[in-house]
Parts: C-alpha cells; sequence; structure tokens
C-alpha cells in the first residue's frame, strides 16, 4: 500500500473490509455485534451495510429461521456484499438510503448502524428511520467515531492539531456525531441502555494512514490553504518515519425502543 502524501482514495469497499479486519476493527466490532444480544429467529438490520463486513456474523446467529436484512444505497457495496454471503439463506440486502429504509413499520428485532451517521445528510432523520422500523422492546447498537479526538503524535503539534481541525471542519461531514449519539438516540424515541466510549490506538504508520486518511487528507488541506506545504511534508515525512502513535475516540450506543407505556424490555 503507497503511503505517499496525497495518494489516491482507496476503493471504497476495500477500505472497509481492510479497516474492519484490523486488530482494532474486529475489536470492537466483535463487541458491537455481542452488546445486540441476538438470538436464533430473530430479524435484525444493518442498515448501511456496506461490502457486508457484519452480514455472515449476523446470520451466524439469528440461524436459518432468522433473517438478516442489509440496506446501502450503493450498488457496488451490494454487489461485494452479495459475494460475501452467497450461500447464507438468511441474508436479504436492499438497495436503500437510511433516511428512508426499504423495510416495513415495526419488522425488526435487532439494527445497528457501525459508522454510517457521519457520513449521512440527516443523522437525526436516520435514527427516526431506524425507530419506526424496530418494534416495540427492540435494541439497536450505534458506533461512531469522535474525529475532534483524533490525536497523531508528532514534534510538531501545532502541525498535528492542524490536521485534527481540518478532519474536523471539513474532511468529514457530521465529525463529532460520537458524542452526541446518545442524545440524538434518546430524541428519536430510543431509550439509551448503554454508552461506551473506547480509544482504538494504531502503532503502525502504514495502517493509520490507510484508515485515518492521513496522506490524502493533508494534501487536501494543503491544497485549501489550511496546512503550510513544506511543513505539512515535514510532519507526514516524520510521522513515516516512526516511532508512531496515534488514535481517536469510538462512541458505542446500546439502546431500547420502548414497548407500549414504556416498561421495561425483557429479552
Amino acid at each position: 500500500m503507497s503511503t505517499t502524501l496525497g495518494a489516491p482514495r482507496p476503493e471504497q469497499a476495500s477500505y472497509m473490509l481492510r479497516a474492519a479486519a484490523a486488530e482494532a476493527g474486529r475489536a470492537y466490532k466483535a463487541r458491537l455485534i455481542e452488546r445486540l444480544d441476538l438470538a436464533p429467529g430473530q430479524t435484525v438490520l444493518d442498515a448501511g451495510c456496506g461490502p457486508g463486513t457484519d452480514l455472515p456474523a449476523l446470520a451466524e446467529r439469528v440461524g436459518e429461521g432468522g433473517a438478516v436484512i442489509g440496506v446501502d444505497r450503493d450498488p457496488r457495496m451490494l454487489s461485494r456484499a452479495r459475494e460475501r454471503t452467497a450461500g447464507l439463506r438468511a441474508v436479504e440486502l436492499c438497495e436503500g438510503d437510511v433516511h428512508a429504509l426499504p423495510v416495513a413499520s415495526g419488522a425488526v428485532d435487532r439494527a445497528k448502524t457501525d459508522r454510517v451517521l457521519m457520513h449521512v445528510a440527516d443523522p437525526a432523520a436516520a435514527l427516526s428511520e431506524l425507530h419506526r422500523v424496530t418494534r416495540p422492546g427492540a435494541l439497536v447498537a450505534l458506533a461512531e467515531p469522535d474525529w475532534d479526538t483524533l490525536v497523531v503524535d508528532s514534534d510538531d503539534l501545532d502541525t498535528s492539531r492542524a490536521f485534527t481541525r481540518y478532519t474536523t471542519g471539513y474532511a468529514v461531514r457530521n465529525a463529532t456525531i460520537g458524542r452526541s449519539l446518545p442524545r440524538l438516540a434518546a430524541a428519536a424515541g430510543f431509550r439509551v441502555q448503554d454508552v461506551t466510549a473506547t480509544t482504538p490506538v494504531f502503532r503502525d504508520f502504514a495502517d493509520a494512514d490507510h484508515t485515518l486518511g492521513l496522506g490524502r487528507n493533508l494534501q487536501q488541506a494543503i491544497t485549501d490553504g489550511h496546512i503550510d506545504e513544506a511543513r505539512g511534508r515535514r510532519w507526514f515525512g516524520g510521522l513515516s518515519r516512526g516511532p508512531f502513535f496515534a488514535s481517536f475516540t469510538l462512541v458505542t450506543v446500546i439502546a431500547v425502543r420502548p414497548t407500549a407505556g414504556g416498561r421495561p424490555f425483557r429479552p
């Protein structure tokens, strides 16, 4: 993989699959799925399923008597998801937008979104759609980063801070969605049961460059006039020589769609 400053953005499906396969990705995804408390026979929705990274694990837990609905608006993502789930009869893939899910109201027992809301036009509307399609008592699992917490170690701390400001202010649509998840979930009608903040740590420069977009976002920040080119190139070169450290905060919310009268849900 190239670690060149301004290297082209990787193909999105391959990027997502590689990020999920990394140590940090595997760890939090396993916890997210575990917290859904899936059981055989249930119907689970993966809203913004991408290339189907999590669909096989979801299908394994609900069994042949259950159903897994993967929704994504990108036909290329769905094509990769079909490849990954070939032969899994429980999986149904649908092209659609998280703002208008192609799923009947009250149809699902469990639902998840994973690093989707940071990209959408209206996270509150997307969460309202999740509320619509879940049945009373359903659990939802939401995971989003807070890019304001991105730290990259360097002798040039000012450039590291400028890179984080650029990431938050320009590179990511809803860069601080992680901290807003509990509030937005409650506003959509869910009862928040648990909020967890974890800190993925990157010690390998190449992995961080791929996952965090160090080179490509730095080049854009330079082009847009937010970081001086000579200083940015020195900063990037220093990072590539190591030792390397970067981290950010990932927020996970587990919430329930209340039953009639707000009575507690008992699975």
